[in-house]
């Protein structure tokens, strides 16, 4: 077989494994999601649950060009990062309930856990303040000369705030490498997005701060893939920062006990049309998988992955009292 024939034919192997892996990740994301909320509703969480069912196109992509020690500042919805990055679904479940064997052995809720070991930051309650971080994060990568890139998500009720303005000023200021991430679903918890900013597209501000703005659909994987691939890329080349901007919308209210009344049953089911997986899915049929088989068979890894991450989690013990005054201070 000539070379360049198998090179083809070994670079679309790879495509495909890749396709598979891509799909693999939005539906354990979605399911880990899904199950999350009932343990919610079954008073086995602890702290809020904020949900990103509807997004998993967006942290998916994202997170596909990533290599190791690439830092992640994600946000409060934004838990499929850690999947995508590799945490223990097991982990990941002990750590929503509270429990020793999670990324705080049991000392935090979810919505500030991190896992530096695979460049994960834990998020903050205030919204938008890891967005200085993973810029102080880009800036020691370009310091030291390595080939490292950041990245941070936020959302569009976030870009509105102060400290949004001073990471992306900066980062324009020292060319960093570093990619901004707005999941755009249209909503700052009840606040619309016509009522929070005067502008079409968040991604019109970068170029006040001197670099490129892009916008893309946030629920068609396969957008969100080719934009980061190609905007991580260059920031890993000395290319400077970007703003990607995603469309998309979340299925669920702010939070689990939010009943989102302030918006229509026609909205959510026109957005419910435009869901990220099905997508995938008619892209992957129309590449000649089997997709019936192919569902059968990713469903249940899913399953079982979860099941096996809920079961670690319950066996796992809650942290006896003592162990709140450990850690307290660096070694």
């Amino acid at each position: 077989m000539p070379e360049a024939v198998l090179t083809e034919a070994t670079q679309e192997a790879a495509r495909t494994e890749r396709d598979l892996q891509l799909y693999y990740a939005m539906k354990l994301i979605r399911s880990f999601e899904e199950r999350v909320s009932r343990l919610h509703r079954q008073n086995k969480i602890l702290g809020g649950v904020y949900s990103g069912a509807g997004q998993e196109a967006i942290v998916t992509g994202v997170c596909a060009p990533l290599v190791e020690g690439d830092f992640v500042a994600p946000l409060h919805r934004d838990l499929g990062v850690f999947l995508a990055r590799g945490v223990d679904p097991g982990v990941l479940m002990a750590q929503l309930m509270g429990r020793v064997g999670g990324l705080s052995r049991g000392k935090d809720s979810f919505l500030h856990a991190g896992d530096l070991s695979r460049g994960v930051f834990g998020a903050t309650s205030m919204l938008g303040a890891s967005l200085p971080v993973a810029v102080g994060a880009a800036l020691k990568f370009q310091l030291k000369r390595e080939k490292q890139v950041a990245v941070a998500f936020f959302g569009e009720g976030t870009s509105s705030r102060g400290d949004v303005h001073e990471a992306m000023n900066f980062a324009g200021v020292r060319k960093l490498p570093v990619l901004f991430v707005c999941e755009n679903n249209r909503y700052a918890f009840s606040t619309p997005i016509e009522k929070q900013m005067a502008i079409e597209d968040v991604a019109q501000r970068a170029q006040a701060y001197g670099f490129q703005g892009y916008v893309c659909p946030g629920n068609d994987l396969l957008s969100v893939l080719e934009l980061s691939e190609r905007l991580i890329g260059r920031a890993r080349q000395g290319g400077g920062p970007a703003l990607l901007e995603c469309k998309t919308y979340r299925y669920h209210g702010h939070s689990e006990h939010d009943p989102a009344l302030y918006r229509t049953k026609e909205e959510l089911l026109e957005w419910e049309s435009r869901d990220p997986i099905p997508q995938f899915e008619r892209y992957l049929e129309r590449k000649g998988h089997d997709l019936k088989r192919l569902r059968e068979e990713v469903d249940a890894r899913v399953r079982a992955a979860i099941q096996a991450a809920v079961e670690f989690a319950e066996q796992s013990p809650l942290p006896a009292p003592q162990e709140a005054l450990e850690g307290l201070y660096a070694p």
